[in-house]
């Protein structure tokens, strides 16, 4: 009798029916070993990072590092480069390891990735105040993890390049990051927390990528728009401050890196004063019209939607009142038009660089591909509500959703398989020929041959019939010799 009251507030307060919370225990295992799927598949993807070798930019960064360290690698990208201060930290950290760093970083970063979505996966289920079996945010975390960097065309560029990745794969994983504490504060220090997370994050967004920052400060702003509606009262003033202070960081950071230096350099060198020119615009809008159409086509991002579908299903309750239905169209309105505007306003930044090859550049789509995995979930979650609602039995919805999880899950293992193929030979012909220079080197050689070895699409010089030079220069200093020409097979 002492006991029973203490239960029916109990399950008043989480308004889960007991036979709900069995299920939860029932499905638990199950998902826990669907979660292995994706998982394995990042342990073989890191497995073949072993093949990484040096190319590209590395080729300039790797002797800046060795001869100079941190303050060398920060000047050179802020007095000559891009201007972006945090990216020559985070390349410095990876860098100053030579080769091995190199090779490390794909690992690291692939599980720095993984830790970081499934924080923020937990820390969303737990801002909607929605229960749901152990084990489905790191299911929602392990997918779209291996969406994001393995289902891009290039899967070279986007999780085995270093320099490529902590400009665009690690950003937009960094802001979502920074949503966690906002998301789980409940005490005055942890507001206070939260939101010096955000004003650190949103001022590094700025000086490490332009194109997340864009995406960054839409999401934020479209967030802002339609707090009204989908922020709860006791917490709406808390959250449009965060919002607020994320955007002018974001502000903040990218105007240091635009009044920079090198940002002012990088911008005459590639005339960007071309931005605005109706041709640029309109080349811009067509090629991201194209980048859609290659996204929306892309049959394994369906993944994302069944891990969504799969975490409807799964959510038995929310504890005090269920959202209104009326709140899920503006937060879908509102997410697509950020993606829409924000992955414009990405390909019309770099138009002016790349031109055309701005559709061929798929390490650039990583900037807003994360948002659109994103919105795939949360669509995949309102059919689930749907489906749980409505299905007498919603266990053949579930064995349904595993199956394609699986089938997406192998279909990235066999592309990576392809990928490792191609990175083995490349790596052996790479060190026949690494060998062979620094002896050449060492013997006192100034001018070294050198055969072109492309990598999934790699920059290497004498492109164009020999007429694109670099990064020639970098490995020759790279080497230590004053000139490289080109060679038409290996020593």
């Amino acid at each position: 009798m002492v006991h029973a009251p203490e239960k029916a507030v109990q399950d008043q307060h989480t308004d889960v029916p007991p036979q709900w919370r069995k299920a939860w225990w029932r499905t638990a295992a199950p998902l826990g070993l669907l979660s292995l799927l994706p998982l394995a598949v990042l342990v073989f993807a890191a497995w073949n990072a072993r093949l990484v070798r040096t190319g590209g930019d590395d080729w300039c960064f790797l002797p800046v590092v060795h001869d100079g360290g941190l303050a060398a690698m920060v000047g050179k990208f802020y007095l000559h480069d891009n201007g972006r201060v945090v990216n020559a930290v985070l390349v410095w950290a990876y860098a100053r390891f030579g080769e091995p760093g190199q090779q490390w970083f794909a690992p690291v970063s692939g599980v720095l990735v993984l830790a970081l979505l499934w924080a923020f996966t937990a820390a969303v289920l737990h801002a909607v105040r929605v229960r749901v079996p152990r084990g489905v945010p790191l299911l929602v975390a392990s997918m779209v993890t291996a969406l994001f960097l393995f289902g891009s065309p290039n899967t070279y560029k986007t999780f085995y390049w270093p320099a490529a990745s902590v400009s665009h794969t690690l950003p937009p994983v960094f802001a979502c990051a920074a949503a966690v504490p906002a998301l789980r504060a409940t005490s005055r220090r942890g507001k206070y927390l939260a939101l010096g997370t955000v004003v650190l994050a949103g001022v590094s967004l700025g000086l490490v990528s332009e194109e997340t920052s864009v995406v960054a400060a839409t999401v934020l702003a479209g967030a802002l728009l339609i707090s009204g509606r989908v922020f709860p009262e006791a917490r709406r003033r808390f959250l449009r401050l965060c919002c607020t202070a994320g955007i002018a960081s974001i502000v903040i950071g990218t105007l240091i890196l635009y009044t920079s230096p090198g940002a002012s350099r990088r911008r005459e060198r590639k005339h960007a004063s071309t931005l605005f020119t109706p041709d640029s615009l309109l080349g811009a809008l067509h090629g991201f019209g194209e980048i859609a159409a290659t996204v929306l086509t892309t049959w394994w991002y369906l993944g994302a939607v069944v891990v969504g579908v799969i975490l409807g299903v799964l959510t038995p309750g929310v504890a005090g009142r269920v959202p209104a239905a009326r709140k899920y169209g503006p937060v879908l309105v509102a997410g697509v038009g950020a993606l829409l505007v924000s992955g414009y306003v990405c390909t019309a930044i770099t138009y002016p660089v790349f031109k055309h090859h701005v559709v061929s550049s798929t390490r650039l789509w990583n900037d807003y591909l994360l948002l659109y995995l994103l919105l795939l979930v949360f669509v995949g979650t309102l059919a689930g509500h749907a489906a749980r609602d409505r299905v007498p039995r919603t266990t053949p919805v579930l064995a349904a959703g595993g199956l394609l999880y699986a089938a997406v899950c192998v279909a990235l293992a066999v592309s990576l398989a392809g990928l490792a193929t191609t990175m083995q030979t490349h790596a052996r012909d790479w060190d026949r020929q690494d060998r062979w220079m620094r002896a050449q080197a060492a013997a006192g050689a100034q001018v070294l041959p050198y055969k072109r070895l492309p990598q999934s699409r790699m920059t290497e010089p004498f492109r164009h019939g020999g007429k694109a030079k670099w990064p020639a220069s970098c490995i020759a200093t790279y080497y230590g010799v004053q000139h490289i020409e080109q060679a038409h097979k290996l020593p």
